[in-house]
């Protein structure tokens, strides 16, 4: 019986291709034509983690190089310290460089941004420095990672920073929460620095005695702020969270806010992005009266009128994490989906521009992963970074990238032999191209 009856299958193919190139197609050679590149994509998915280490990551973004930048957690797998983990990687997914920040205590990012200079922008949180229990952490490093400057923000109680870019003026804005009292309530907090990390202003959203959360940031045409995260104090039942979009000028000072509510007990939106309409994208987690979280993603005018809101949900728990609007401008939901039980997935969902779903795909191997950040590539497909336990002992770093349909395995006529064949005879596509998409069909 044959072990391997793909051999059989590509060697009919390359005879056909051989005949047609030989008898009816002429060669490269004998066009004088340049050889031509093979249009496949190669995906890939690599890991990375320290000895004895649980690792996530939980930013990635395409760097101007092409490469890509990660900031992620470190943490010893006997510790609940964890570190600060930066690793900036080739185009193909290749380690060049990896740098770790913390202290005695848990630190830890939120959010990377490049930066004008090339360098990178870290927003998280400490509780090694600053004033007390955890601070905003802000850390601005060169291009090779190494710390230019790095500034803590809080009160002597528990104080985070969750997402920062570099603004129009050279400077940077954070948003997170601050705790202003002792008890565990907190207001959105949005700062304003300067391009050396200096505190410009800062503006607090809440009311007292409620808890509210800045997640995400981003400036907007006029040069003021949108803000996205979770309300106790508005427009909600008591004891009810819901997802808050803020609009301010570019001082800080708030021109309009809107809330969002769902049916069950609690909603969060986890970040906000502008779109090509002047309006803007939310994606957040949606929990209805079964207890189980759902991806919830909201599409609103420029004045944050809701335009359309989705659910998506699988079997169990589901967490939306990030949103962008692609070229096509429909948008990508990255997420971790729970349906496996333990062992999640990470989810990248694919939507029109009215919110339908084009199409889905999960990512988790034998012990499952999560989804925690993606970014568009200058290619046309996607980066994803989250965590993994299904290639090493302990959970590591996992970095993803795929091309416009979501699809991260390269097929198997992407090897050397086809490449030769193909570039002897590059007239020969259509076919091979009705092969490769065929094969690829069951990736």
């Amino acid at each position: 019986m044959d072990k391997n009856p793909l051999i059989r299958k590509y060697l009919a193919v390359g005879i056909i291709l051989i005949f047609l190139g030989t008898c009816i197609i002429p060669s490269t050679a004998m066009n004088k034509e340049k050889p031509v590149l093979l249009p496949f994509f190669k995906g890939w998915m690599k890991t990375f983690g320290r000895p004895n280490s649980s690792d996530v990551g939980y930013s990635v973004q395409q760097t101007t190089d092409g490469g890509y930048i990660i900031a992620g957690e470190t943490m010893p797998v006997d510790s609940i310290i964890g570190d600060i983990w930066v690793i900036k990687t080739d185009e193909d997914g290749n380690k060049v460089w990896d740098k770790t920040f913390g202290g005695s205590n848990m630190d830890y990012p939120s959010d990377i941004k490049q930066t004008d200079d090339n360098g990178f922008l870290i927003t998280g949180r400490t509780y090694s420095f600053g004033a007390g229990g955890d601070d905003a952490w802000v850390l601005k490093l060169d291009q090779n990672g190494d710390i230019q400057w790095n500034k803590t923000f809080g009160t002597p109680f528990f104080d985070f920073g969750f997402e920062g870019q570099q603004t129009t003026d050279g400077g940077y804005i954070i948003v997170g929460s601050v705790n202003p009292h002792e008890a565990f309530f907190f207001d959105v907090w949005l700062i304003k620095l300067d391009g050396e990390g200096n505190e410009q202003w800062n503006r607090t959203f809440g009311e007292p005695q409620y808890e509210d959360y800045g997640q995400s940031v981003q400036q907007t045409s006029d040069g003021g702020y949108i803000l996205a995260g979770s309300t106790g104090s508005y427009g909600v039942a008591i004891n009810k969270m819901a997802f808050w979009l803020i609009k301010t000028d570019v001082q800080g000072n708030e021109q309009w806010n809107r809330t969002y509510s769902g049916t069950g007990y609690d909603d969060q939106a986890n970040s906000v992005e502008l779109t090509s309409d002047g309006g803007y994208i939310i994606v957040g987690n949606k929990y209805d009266f079964d207890s189980l979280s759902d991806i919830w993603v909201i599409k609103t005018n420029q004045y944050g009128d809701e335009q359309w809101n989705k659910t998506y949900d699988g079997l169990s728990d589901d967490y939306g994490h990030e949103a962008y609007q692609t070229t096509d401008g429909g948008y990508i939901i990255i997420g971790t989906n729970y349906s496996k039980g333990d062992n999640p997935d990470a989810w990248m969902i694919k939507l029109d521009d009215s919110g339908n779903e084009q199409w889905n795909r999960t990512y988790g191997g034998k012990a499952g992963g999560s989804g925690m950040s993606v970014a568009l590539t200058s290619d046309g497909g996607y980066i994803i970074t989250g965590a993994t336990t299904s290639y090493s002992k302990t959970q590591d770093v996992w970095l993803i990238k795929t091309d416009s349909s979501g699809k991260s395995k390269t097929t198997p006529f992407d090897n050397l032999w086809f490449e030769r064949l193909f570039q002897r005879f590059p007239n020969a596509f259509p076919l091979l191209r009705h092969l490769l998409e065929w094969e690829s069909m069951k990736l």
